[in-house]
């Protein structure tokens, strides 16, 4: 089911306690010289229209918010971002007016590493209030950490910025809008955990062109395979939540 494609009317029918409410969100922001600015948000909206044919009698997709939490990205150009602290209350906003029309399960699905924070903090006040409901935020790589880890063939096992993942996906969703002339290997940049310790430093900081990993050793055949392996995995874990009893205790 999709919200915006359903009237008021079709949505009132929808149950509120056996449906999970799911909120794609993304980013539009520099993708390093090789990929679209656009990518978290084809990358992460393609899942969750994937996800929701698997699971279209339980699952209630809202549309993709494209916008992210990017301001970490500003000194590269080529981001569009709100402040973060006015992100997590947009994000807050929208759930509370998902779970003020009754609805009790919420699934965040995010496509961009700067809205983990943002979404996390999000949640964690509005469950003050919504004790009874099913609040929940995932990274689709977080559910399919195990699936990407096995696909991958540089050093680097986890999705990254522009890197092998993130090129093998575009490649196969939107070959069209990869530039395989500028694609090289940038496994210089910075990692953010060191010895345990998180350090916060932009993407200017971190990285020398914008983008992280290998991505020179992505293929639209590995993204294919990556991607159907998400799907299937995210649509067990959600078909799984969703199946869960819910508590009325306050």
């Amino acid at each position: 089911m999709k919200y915006a494609e359903m009237t008021a009317v079709e949505l009132k029918n929808v149950s509120r306690e056996d449906t999970m409410v799911v909120l794609p969100i993304a980013a539009v922001e520099q993708h390093g010289p090789h990929m679209p600015t656009g990518t978290d948000d084809f990358i992460c909206t393609a899942v969750a229209e994937a996800v929701e044919q698997n699971l279209h009698e339980s699952l209630l997709l809202l549309p993709t918010l494209w916008l992210g939490a990017s301001q970490h990205h500003l000194r590269w150009g080529a981001t569009l971002t709100p402040r973060v602290e006015n992100y997590e209350t947009l994000l807050y906003e929208i759930v509370e007016s998902v779970l003020n029309d009754g609805f009790r399960r919420v699934l965040i699905l995010n496509g961009h590493g700067g809205n983990i924070g943002p979404m996390q903090t999000a949640l964690r006040r509005l469950q003050v209030h919504y004790r009874h409901c099913q609040l929940l935020a995932a990274s689709y790589w977080s559910i399919a950490e195990q699936e990407i880890a096995a696909a991958l063939e540089g050093e680097c096992k986890t999705l990254g910025h522009a890197c092998e993942a993130e090129t093998s996906l575009i490649m196969h969703l939107r070959p069209d809008l990869v530039r395989p002339a500028k694609i090289d290997n940038f496994i210089d940049y910075e990692p953010d955990l060191v010895d345990g310790v998180y350090i916060c430093r932009d993407m200017f900081q971190r990285t020398s062109a914008g983008a992280t990993g290998r991505p020179d050793l992505a293929s639209a055949e590995k993204g294919a395979r990556m991607f159907s392996q998400i799907v299937t995995r995210v649509t067990s874990v959600i078909a799984a939540f969703t199946e869960a009893a819910l508590t009325d205790e306050l």
